[in-house]
């Protein structure tokens, strides 16, 4: 059994642990896959440089209301795959290869497996240390469809690589990876059906904003709302999807987009006495610490909101910690905004209307639409919006959610109020907002409450 120092699972933001104080140690880095981890291969990296073309496409076609006439001619798909992955995939190589260039590091590339304390089961060997670090990450949720098994469908991790554009993608799921997907897909000129058991899109998304996204989304797509396929199956190159009231849809492609599932039990982490919660995350405390001494955890793998932000901050904190026990760091995941870069573009940061009734809370809350400004005129924007909520007593921000034209742009604003601590009052009066920019949305909701 070889010994290490230190044992990292997960060369995503795993990888960027090792900063300079761990250059005199002995490290192993334990990935399965390709470096650099799901943002970077297959999630927000690639989705981006797909869904910029994308929305230039949909600015296109909707430019007629301005007095545009505009057409797209073509969009060479093929080309734009090889731009991105072209661009990718160099990067993930180079840093392998340049981990497994230095003296104090080895890189094994196989499963890994906890099959004892502390002991680790990569391949046909047994690796131990006595500091270990998980960061293996999360994978696609698979639901459990009759028939499902047996279809050639696609995940986030695969369907980007594809070298047509399907005429028909049907994209099981409602979620933003769903959503963002279908927009890539659909401007690409699939036609894209999507199959969403609630009847609305981004549910976890402030109930206001899940509402209209649906709504603009129900102009673009075919969308099954409230619907569970109840089989589905693959025969001369179609996928049928079928329903309980005996309905069906044929799709050349299927996207399984239902969700991320956390890789603890994967890994089998319980059985060095790593616990697990409902969920499957690896439970840690607010310093990255399980209940294990010296086996930290960060990222997919034991925070449910799956960012890269904050696994970002998360890294940065654990390499911190592991060095100065004495003088141990939490996170602030106050202020942790996320968004949505499908076609309006949503962003969100702090509690749902949704969760502050349900908690009890006494606020005040204020939807103010892109429509009312200078620059929602000049874009005839017809569902952007800015919804705020505050606190009825401190005045202090306890949410706020967007939907519309950069709204992950705008929504950094009331993030650095929220984070700081400002009241609404004072966001709303202190700075001066650029005149006729659309970040007057922000001022006026804000004013409003």
């Amino acid at each position: 059994m070889e010994q290490f120092d230190l044992i990292i699972i997960g060369a995503g933001s795993g990888n960027s642990l090792l900063t300079e104080d761990f250059d005199g140690w002995k490290v192993a880095i334990v990935e399965r896959d390709v470096f650099g981890g799901t943002c970077l291969n297959r999630g927000c990296i690639p989705s981006k440089m797909f869904i910029y073309p994308a929305s230039i496409v949909e600015t296109v076609r909707t430019a007629n209301p301005l007095g545009v006439d505009a057409t797209v001619n073509e969009v060479r798909w093929t080309e734009i795959v090889d731009r991105v992955f072209g661009r990718i995939d160099p990067i993930a190589q180079g840093g392998e290869e340049w981990r497994k260039s230095l003296d104090n590091i080895t890189v094994f590339n196989d499963d890994a497996r906890i099959v004892g304390p502390k002991e680790v089961r990569v391949g046909d060997q047994t690796i131990t240390a006595e500091t270990i670090v998980l960061a293996a990450g999360a994978r696609p949720r698979i639901p459990d469809i009759d028939g499902l098994d047996a279809v050639d469908f696609h995940t986030s991790a695969t369907v980007m690589r594809l070298r047509e554009v399907p005429k028909r993608l049907a994209v099981l799921g409602g979620g933003f990876i769903a959503c963002e997907l279908a927009h890539v897909f659909g401007s690409a000129g699939a036609d894209v059906t999507i199959i969403n058991r609630g009847q609305y899109l981004l549910r976890a998304q402030d109930d206001d904003v899940s509402q209209r996204f649906t709504e603009v989304y129900g102009e673009r797509f075919n969308l099954r709302c409230g619907e569970t396929p109840t089989r589905i199956t693959q025969a001369n190159g179609e996928i049928t999807i079928e329903f309980a009231e005996g309905e069906t849809i044929v799709a050349d492609e299927l996207l399984v987009a239902t969700g991320r599932v956390p890789n603890g039990a994967q890994l089998g982490v319980t059985e060095t006495g790593v616990e697990l919660d409902d969920a499957g995350y690896v439970v840690v405390d607010e310093y990255g610490r399980t209940g294990v001494d010296g086996i930290w955890a960060l990222g997919d793998i034991s925070n449910p909101m799956q960012l890269k932000h904050t696994a970002n901050a998360e890294t940065r904190m654990v390499a911190h910690n592991i060095h100065h026990p004495q003088d141990l760091r939490t996170t602030n995941y106050s202020g942790a905004p996320s968004a949505v870069f499908a076609y309006p573009q949503v962003a969100t940061v702090g509690k749902t209307e949704r969760e502050l009734k349900a908690a009890g809370v006494n606020y005040v809350a204020h939807s103010q639409p892109y429509a009312s400004t200078a620059y929602g005129w000049a874009m005839e924007d017809d569902h952007g919006f800015c919804k705020v909520i505050c606190d009825a007593d401190t005045r202090l921000l306890l949410g706020a959610h967007i939907i519309g034209h950069e709204a992950s742009i705008l929504i950094q604003q009331l993030v650095l109020g929220m984070r700081f601590g400002l009241t609404v009052d004072e966001m709303a009066t202190g700075p001066l907002y650029i005149h006729p920019a659309l970040s007057e949305v922000v001022e006026q909701a804000l004013l409003e409450l």
